[in-house]
């Protein structure tokens, strides 16, 4: 909760930010509470925007209260009781549930909510990526209940209409009524699994801000922002989970070079040419906490995907300069994680850190055994790499061809300027550092 000295405001003088700053930290716990009394999440959601308007009528002129959240909270609370007693309700649940609802309600605006906002967050977390749900519908429904974003701010940030964002998170909504998701946590068969969709959720928001797949900007740092807020309250509500803490560990640190990724002409600047100076130092140690976190919950046991990923980052953030990576160390997690995923795009990645490690030629074998591979046919960082280490071994008329293909894959406007560069004898690169996020 937001402290009373932070949030207290002059009559008279709040603003749309402070609004909007307010929703944006108490939304979540908002829909979250309300999912739980009511059981329906359209409800939950329209009961929450109910107290927001009311706060937008009411707080210009009396201020923003000390308690914020407990303030929307009873609001929403209040008009939740006036929608059950006013509705005929047919079937007996919600009579039972309109029974339930204390009489007499006076507005305590200085009470705090209650002591199960860990619990409720969570149980929203669990809702909004449930299995019935697409992956675009978990992202928006995400982002809309728990990132407290507009419909119109969503599609900014992915680069689509804003009729498609509505119609995704309506349709989300209506997909988990029709399936009767149930209001509380998976049992414990189902926890890690379900915990798994989220964490991966919140990564894919973190991703498409870290390296935009469209559009005109290299990156969306708001999109990270939010991503890590995200992962920060999973991590604090599912405290056990060693890999929520890895996660945090991981977009902690490689949010830490968001200054240092575009040079002053709004040019894409790779991993290993980067000003390290440029890189901020607390996210840095942040994110090396929370791998220690995830490190002792593992204890003896193996690490996840997002720990050793982590671990990866962290190898990067405790070089001084390019020329300290441990790529050894680094070429072992990818084969690790090679292992535990199975996946062509971490091969990739493991074939830069050979080639660091070991030389180009090596890192050149790992990506011949990709190339025709059908899950990677149209992915424009394979192309991308082959052409850093052919340009690393001077071979580089083939290395133009790969870099022209790859800016041919790609639809970002910053990363096509790149790669066609690098085709050109001019812009050859050679530090075999293009393979994706974890790279740059």
């Amino acid at each position: 909760m937001v402290s009373s000295t932070v949030m207290t405001t002059p009559v008279r003088t709040t603003t749309s930010a402070q609004l909007d700053a307010v929703w944006r930290s108490e939304s979540a716990r908002l829909v979250a509470g309300l999912v739980r009394v009511v059981r329906d999440v359209a409800l939950a959601q329209d009961l929450a925007q109910d107290a927001l308007v009311a706060a937008l009528a009411q707080w210009p002129d009396t201020g923003v209260p000390a308690n914020p959240g407990a303030w929307l909270m009873t609001v929403a609370k209040r008009r939740g009781i006036d929608t059950f007693r006013r509705a005929d309700v047919a079937d007996r649940g919600h009579r039972e549930l309109a029974a339930a609802l204390p009489t007499g309600f006076t507005p305590d605006f200085d009470a705090r909510l209650d002591d199960t906002v860990d619990d409720d967050l969570l149980r929203l977390m669990f809702i909004c990526c449930h299995p019935v749900l697409t992956p675009p519908a978990r992202v928006a429904l995400t982002l809309r209940l728990l990132g407290g974003l507009t419909t119109s701010e969503i599609a900014r940030s992915f680069l689509t209409s804003e009729a498609t964002v509505a119609q995704r998170i309506s349709r989300a909504k209506r997909s988990i009524a029709d399936a009767g998701v149930p209001f509380e946590e998976p049992d414990r068969a189902q926890r890690a699994e379900r915990l798994t969709a989220v964490l991966g959720v919140v990564y894919l928001i973190f991703n498409e801000g870290y390296s935009a797949t469209a559009g005109s900007d290299w990156m969306r740092p708001d999109l990270c922002d939010e991503a890590l807020r995200l992962g920060r309250s999973l991590a604090a509500v599912a405290s056990d989970s060693a890999e929520a803490h890895a996660l945090v560990a991981l977009m902690s640190i490689q949010a830490s070079r968001t200054a240092a990724r575009i040079a002053p002409d709004g040019h894409p600047v790779l991993l290993l040419d980067q000003d390290r100076r440029r890189w901020d130092q607390l996210l840095i140690r942040n994110g090396l906490a929370a791998l220690g976190r995830a490190e002792q919950l593992t204890g003896e046991g193996p690490p996840g995907r997002y720990q050793l990923q982590a671990s990866i980052a962290a190898c990067h953030a405790r070089a001084a300069v390019a020329a300290d990576t441990d790529w050894l160390r680094i070429c072992t997690y990818y084969a690790e994680l090679a292992v535990l995923t199975n996946s062509p795009v971490v091969e990739l990645n493991r074939a830069v850190a050979v080639g660091k490690a070991y030389g180009p030629a090596a890192g050149l074998a790992v990506t011949a055994a990709l190339v025709g591979l059908p899950q990677l046919a149209g992915y424009h960082l394979l192309p991308s790499v082959r052409g850093d280490l052919l340009s690393a071994l001077g071979r580089h008329a083939e290395a133009a061809v790969e870099f022209r293909r790859a800016a041919s894959l790609t639809t970002n406007e910053r990363e096509q300027a790149l790669l066609t560069a690098r085709a050109t004898p001019t812009g050859e690169a050679t530090d075999g550092s293009g393979a994706g996020p974890r790279q740059a």
